[in-house]
């Protein structure tokens, strides 16, 4: 009977995955963006009038009592508006979710997602936000945004262009406090320029064609900071003694790291911010507490002042298997983060119970692969890395349709590592090459690169004589690995997979110490943050040195090999192009060499994982993407999400 019931509750999350499709698309607006650059955007392409602003009762109370502004006085001029996926909200309840402590903070700053231009909630659109408006100047080079006037710090102070020029000029350019200037505001080795027009206009200007600054700039977050609030703990604007004295007193070993908590938003509850919320009360304490802004600069469709809730609570959990008992007790409101594929089934048959429902997260890239170490230190293994043939053969040599039933329920797709179907770069041809399982090919090609003499337990020699010995290096998703090193060891090439902590993990793997590291690769958007696809970084893990060479200007690392530098070369011409469609072209160009070549071997992409929603908490599309340089839920307008009454 039990065995009856798992199988009915596995066909069931099948119907429920198939019928709700995986394609994240919002049927319910009408404005894909989601939100409009101002109430004029809005009244243009609706036609119809905001003609007067709501606010909460809460702060209603507090301008009768003459404590805050008037809602109309604490606005900008032109707010932004944003259509609510399905309705106009109500104001009011808490948004309860559960994190794992102070390093899990990206789980709060998604929610408070609010840089100077952001994601269109559908599509990969780059939209308005801060910045009302921009223009692109010199072909790519320049870029000027006119930010909204009218804009208020959470104190009410006003924000300007002096609070980018701060963040600019005594942020980015201390190099006590930005050691390394950004990768991604430096065109080459040349960093950018930022200028003040006037105090609502600002312009940031590049050596050359920098095509993708709009969507790295959707994606890395604030170019600002409240230069009101922190110069007093910067030494430009307060005597080093007296900070480093502060310091020493908040028990900091210098003013650098005192700066650092000061500018935090996630770790110090004086901080102003121009999110939706600001944190009260910070982790350690246990919850976190984010109250509404009063300053708040976007309204509804109706001139509701959002956000629509009043705050956030984020529990403490000591790992993801207590938030995964908050959901199932109907303790956790809409949250998706530390939750996974295999919850989706005990998450299912107990939503009546804990009165949510379950919607899907979806990560648009490979949620397992293995990295082959072109930098090799053991040459002779080196040298059959190098070998085109040895990597298509291990590809071969994967049953990727037994692992997906063993461990994912059959959810996931066979893909390789080239990006996924949402891509516009990515093409089935592309991402589908040497994906099918024959371990009888597997064999002829690896026996056709000499590999034939084997031991008495039936491995494969290395021409050296010695055993051909493989280890995959991990911190996560061992099982899995556990699997793709038995269809190895069956095609001769005897391997093993070794579980490391993950801060020594990425030691290893991005000072090139490895064979071969196991880990996910990015998929979607992967061209804003390529480390995976070209060698720009030591964090290319099946290329680390080639990396560090391109990092380092030729200082550090290993010079690539002809074919690399053309990986190199195309990623580089993609960068500096501007036209969208022969972007796509080129990318497309940068996937096939990596279809063709397999330096990393895709297993399975497109991982759904379980989001949990409480019945009353509305305004969530039906299906999101899971991915950081998305910003998660932060793509959604989460000051759109309420809580709907019971009355």
């Amino acid at each position: 009977m039990k065995r009856h019931l798992n199988l009915l509750l596995v066909l069931c999350l099948c119907a429920f995955l198939i019928a709700g499709g995986i394609s994240p698309a919002f049927s319910q607006q009408k404005n894909r963006s989601g939100q409009y650059a101002s109430i004029k955007e809005y009244q243009k392409a609706m036609g119809k009038k905001i003609s007067r602003f709501n606010e909460a009762p809460q702060l209603a109370k507090l301008v009768e009592q003459g404590k805050l502004p008037s809602v109309e006085k604490r606005l900008p001029q032109e707010p932004a508006v944003v259509e609510p996926v399905e309705e106009i909200g109500e104001y009011g309840g808490t948004w309860r979710r559960s994190l794992l402590g102070v390093s899990d903070s990206m789980g709060y700053k998604y929610l408070v997602y609010d840089p100077i231009v952001r994601w269109s909630r559908e599509g990969l659109k780059v939209i308005p936000n801060v910045a009302e408006r921009w223009r692109v100047l010199d072909g790519g080079k320049t870029y000027v945004f006119y930010i909204r006037k009218g804009i208020k710090w959470s104190d009410g102070q006003p924000f300007t262009a002096d609070d980018i020029m701060f963040w600019y000029n005594d942020i980015l350019l201390n190099k006590d406090i930005t050691p390394v200037f950004p990768a991604w505001l430096r065109v080459g080795d040349t960093p950018c320029k930022v200028e003040k027009i006037d105090d609502y206009t600002v312009r940031f200007s590049f050596k050359d064609v920098y095509a993708l600054f709009l969507e790295n700039l959707a994606f890395q977050g604030e170019v600002f900071a409240p230069a009101h609030y922190l110069k007093q703990f910067h030494p430009k604007y307060t005597s080093a003694e007296k900070l480093e004295a502060e310091a020493k007193r908040l028990g900091f070993q210098s003013w650098v790291q005192l700066f650092a908590q000061k500018n935090s938003y996630f770790l110090e509850p004086d901080r102003p911010v121009i999110s939706a919320w600001k944190v009260t009360r910070a982790f350690p304490g246990d919850p976190m507490i984010a109250e509404r802004n009063p300053y708040y600069w976007k309204v509804d469709t109706e001139g509701n002042q959002l956000p629509y809730i009043d705050r956030i609570l984020c529990s403490l959990s000591s790992n993801p298997e207590v938030v995964l008992m908050k959901a199932l007790n109907g303790e956790i409101d809409m949250q998706f983060r530390h939750l996974g594929s295999s919850d989706f089934t005990l998450l299912l048959s107990n939503r009546d119970k804990g009165n949510y429902r379950v919607l899907k997260a979806v990560f648009p890239g490979i949620a397992a692969a293995t990295y082959f170490n072109m930098n090799c230190k053991d040459q002779v293994l080196r040298k059959i890395f190098e070998d085109r043939r040895f990597r298509i053969a291990l590809s071969l040599a994967i049953d990727r349709n037994t692992i997906n039933q063993l461990f994912y329920n059959g959810l996931l797709k066979p893909l390789q590592a080239t990006s996924v179907s949402y891509d516009p770069m990515w093409t089935k041809e592309i991402g589908e090459s040497y994906i099918e399982y024959n371990p009888g090919q597997a064999n002829k090609m690896l026996d056709s690169m000499g590999l034939t003499k084997r031991d008495k337990d039936g491995y494969r020699l290395r021409p050296d004589g010695k055993p051909l010995e493989l280890t995959i290096e991990v911190y996560d998703n061992t099982d899995v690995y556990d699997l793709v090193a038995s269809f190895w060891s069956k095609v001769g090439i005897k391997t093993v997979v070794k579980s490391e902590e993950r801060s020594l993990w990425t030691v290893r793997v991005t000072g090139g110490e490895h064979q071969v590291a196991g880990y996910a690769v990015e998929g979607l958007l992967w061209q804003i943050d390529p480390g995976r696809y070209v060698p720009l970084s030591e964090f290319t893990y099946w290329a680390p040195l080639y990396g560090l060479w391109y990092a380092t200007q030729g200082k550090s690392g290993e010079k690539p090999p002809q074919e690399i530098l053309r990986l190199i070369e195309l990623y580089e011409k993609f960068a500096s192009t501007p036209s969208e469609k022969a972007r796509t072209l080129i990318g497309r160009d940068i996937l096939r060499v990596h279809s063709r070549n397999l330096w990393m071997i895709g297993i399975l992409g497109e991982l759904p994982r379980p989001l949990v929603v409480n019945n009353n908490f509305r305004n969530v599309p039906a299906d999101v993407f899971d991915d950081y340089r998305m910003q998660c839920e932060g793509k959604l307008n989460p000051e759109q999400f309420f809580i709907k009454s019971s009355k």
